[in-house]
């Protein structure tokens, strides 16, 4: 059995910028342990796997260890893959998924517009530093549905944090987002998923659906400009729109292959 994949790089500025996702299109679900086995395989953050119903496409994610219920940079690369190898001809497209429908549409060549729905987090008691693994302590900590919300005063905060992975992988959550005001976007971020197998992503969808309401809130706006400061900086354009963030981002093609079962 041969399956075809193309990985494109997501949130990006250019190629080998952003965080690359592999995109696999089925013609029907494989087992849920040769899913994980070719995520494993494949070694990125995130594979995607499609499945075509009707007018819409189902939707997985997997990372290297676990299935998630929400990826952001992985829907960017699937609608880019659909819409730029497979002709994809209406305006929109829907993904049904373990987080309800998600909606993603073609701005112009390689740029796109994400609506996913909001994750407002919650404020909760404040934890030092070295409680949540991390080299510094934030001014206020907020709980999302998978995520803890770290906030500190600045980017230099951001950017100067040593992470404890072990100690970040036994918090009860899916990771562990830091965030602070931009230096030259309205917030930045880290974001942390070592019980998920990724260390440190590079631009992280879903977590600006938790971001983003949280900054709007703070800052008094509805539209932002993010900055993931990873190694390899993921770009964001952020909406609250009511219960739903909009995300903008571009995305491109880096590499087709073949999978051999």
């Amino acid at each position: 059995m041969t399956l075809g994949i193309i990985q494109a790089d997501a949130f990006c500025e250019g190629a080998f910028s952003g965080n690359p996702a592999a995109v696999i299109l089925l013609d029907q679900w494989l087992d849920e342990k040769i899913m994980l086995q070719i995520a494993e395989e494949i070694n990125l953050a995130e594979t995607a796997f499609l499945v075509k119903s009707e007018d819409d496409f189902l939707l997985r994610w997997f990372t290297p260890t676990v299935e998630v219920r929400l990826c952001g940079h992985a829907t960017l690369a699937s609608a880019h893959v659909l819409f730029e190898h497979f002709n994809y001809n209406r305006d929109q497209i829907t993904f049904r998924t373990k987080s309800g429908e998600l909606f993603v549409s073609r701005n112009s060549k390689q740029h796109y517009r994400m609506d996913f729905p909001a994750d407002v987090p919650k404020l909760i008691d404040n934890k030092t530093g070295s409680e949540l693994g991390l080299s510094s302590n934030p001014i206020a900590l907020y709980r999302g549905k998978d995520d803890f919300v770290a906030v500190f005063s600045s980017q230099e905060e951001i950017e100067a944090l040593v992470p404890n992975f072990f100690q970040i992988a036994e918090l009860p959550s899916r990771g562990l987002l830091a965030t602070a005001p931009g230096n030259d976007t309205d917030f930045v971020s880290r974001c942390f998923f070592p019980q998920s197998g990724v260390p440190e992503d590079s631009a992280t969808g879903s977590a600006h659906t938790v971001m983003t309401p949280l900054w709007a809130e703070k800052l008094n706006k509805t539209q932002l400009s993010a900055l993931q400061l990873s190694k390899r900086k993921g770009h964001f354009d952020c909406i609250l729109n009511n219960d739903r963030v909009i995300l903008e981002g571009k995305a491109v093609t880096t590499i087709k292959g073949e999978l051999y079962l």
